[in-house]
């Protein structure tokens, strides 16, 4: 190439710049509440009001990364956002392509992160060692709740921060030595399923 094409022009060029006094808000979609998905994704949606309670569980909003393991169709990361938690610090995973796809659709934009398609099973095993999340938010599958719960865990550190925290939504029969029961969801809240469910939360 021509050397005069990285040779700098002989007269600066200026353009005008509109003063910034801060980044403007990130507009949430408007969203309707998806009450099914296909069974054999074992999603069992997060209905919106648990969702932001559940993050209320989380402590404050601050600069902690946050791991949500399930995304399933978006709803716990939804009320992330709205809590005022910053995309860049959101890893969600989905196994899912047609889940993926539904997160992709109701957070489309630049600023939105896409979620990771991967079984997370096998991402913490990857993971394991290599990262620690002071803040874990999930809603696992029901029926294989203690191995995703200890996969998890095996994630779950301070990373710089006082204290760790998990919250879960989980059937009532989960059990664990660490686990504070936030409340009692009742049946109702997952009709196909017909599981009596809990939010916990584990602070280390």
């Amino acid at each position: 190439m021509k050397a005069s094409l990285y040779s700098r022009p002989d007269k600066p060029r200026r353009i005008a710049i509109k003063k910034r006094t801060g980044a403007p808000e990130m507009a949430l979609p408007e969203l309707s509440e998806i009450v099914a998905v296909d069974s054999a994704t074992q999603c069992h949606v997060t209905p919106l009001d648990v969702a932001g309670r559940m993050v209320g569980y989380l402590g404050p909003v601050g600069d902690f990364l946050t791991l949500e393991p399930e995304a399933g169709t978006g709803n716990i990361m939804h009320a992330l956002y709205a809590s005022g938690h910053s995309v860049n610090e959101l890893v969600a995973i989905e196994r899912h392509h047609s889940l993926c796809n539904v997160i992709r659709q109701r957070f489309k934009g630049p600023q939105y992160l896409n979620p990771i398609q991967s079984c997370f099973l096998e991402y913490a095993e990857e993971a394991s060692g290599k990262i620690e999340y002071p803040r874990i938010i999930m809603n696992p599958p029901f029926r294989q709740i203690k191995k995703h719960m200890k996969a998890a865990l095996s994630l779950l550190g301070r990373g710089g921060h006082d204290a760790a925290t998990l919250v879960a939504l989980v059937p009532v029969t989960y059990d664990h030595t660490e686990a504070e029961t936030m409340e009692t969801l009742g049946v109702d809240v997952f009709p196909n399923a017909k599981v009596t469910t809990k939010v916990i939360r584990i602070l280390r």
